[in-house]
């Protein structure tokens, strides 16, 4: 075989042998988010929200202040005692367009949250000797700071360095109870302490002993 032809067959292979190599070594992008994490992520209705609904082309069926009543439920003209809490805003939406198809050709519905308070289940609260014990919606990234920050802080009667996150990671299993020095945290700005917050947390500061 001539010089010139083994040459290019050398070449060939190696370029081939590259290629491979430099596909094997390429990071693989992760799989597209399931259908079932998306919903997951989406904001689900609670009892204390206020919606605004607006209904296309008819401005007498429209909210523009509604409240979730503590039931679960609110009410709209022609459109009474429709369930409300458990639903993300867009399920509500599709809810009223069937309940209207009744008295309106072809309803265009939008629910936009104006006011957030959320499920139980996806609230924190405060509890014991803080400046203002509450329960709040959950936002994601919150931590122990951000609480106290909504919560203005510890009553001059707290023990915070003994205060507890109860934490239930499923119904059918004893809460965890999570040890925070709070503080250590607001007074010397020890941010070992600043924990990640969950759905559901429980944060209770109790009364020191004098």
């Amino acid at each position: 075989m001539p010089m010139r032809y083994r040459f290019i067959e050398v070449s060939l292979g190696l370029l081939c042998a590259a290629g491979l190599a430099g596909c094997a070594g390429a990071p693989s992008l992760p799989p597209p988010p399931t259908q079932a994490a998306a919903e997951a992520s989406e904001y689900v209705l609670g009892a204390g929200d206020t919606l605004s609904v607006f209904v296309y082309r008819s401005p007498e069926l429209s909210a523009a202040e509604l409240p979730i009543r503590p039931d679960g439920r609110l009410s709209l003209p022609l459109v009474p005692d429709i369930e409300a809490a458990g639903s993300t805003p867009t399920q509500l939406a599709r809810q009223i367009e069937q309940r209207l198809k009744e008295y309106v050709r072809d309803p265009n519905v939008t629910v936009m949250v104006r006011s957030f308070q959320g499920p139980p289940n996806r609230q924190i609260r405060v509890i014991g000797e803080a400046a203002q014990p509450m329960g709040m919606p959950y936002r994601e990234g919150q931590t122990v700071l951000d609480v106290m920050i909504s919560a203005r802080g510890l009553t001059r009667y707290a023990a915070g360095n003994r205060a507890e996150i109860i934490r239930r990671e499923r119904d059918d299993q004893p809460a965890r109870v999570i040890p925070v020095r709070l503080a250590d945290l607001l007074r010397d700005g020890d941010m070992s302490q600043d924990f990640p917050m969950r759905p559901g947390d429980t944060l209770v500061i109790p009364q020191g002993w004098f």
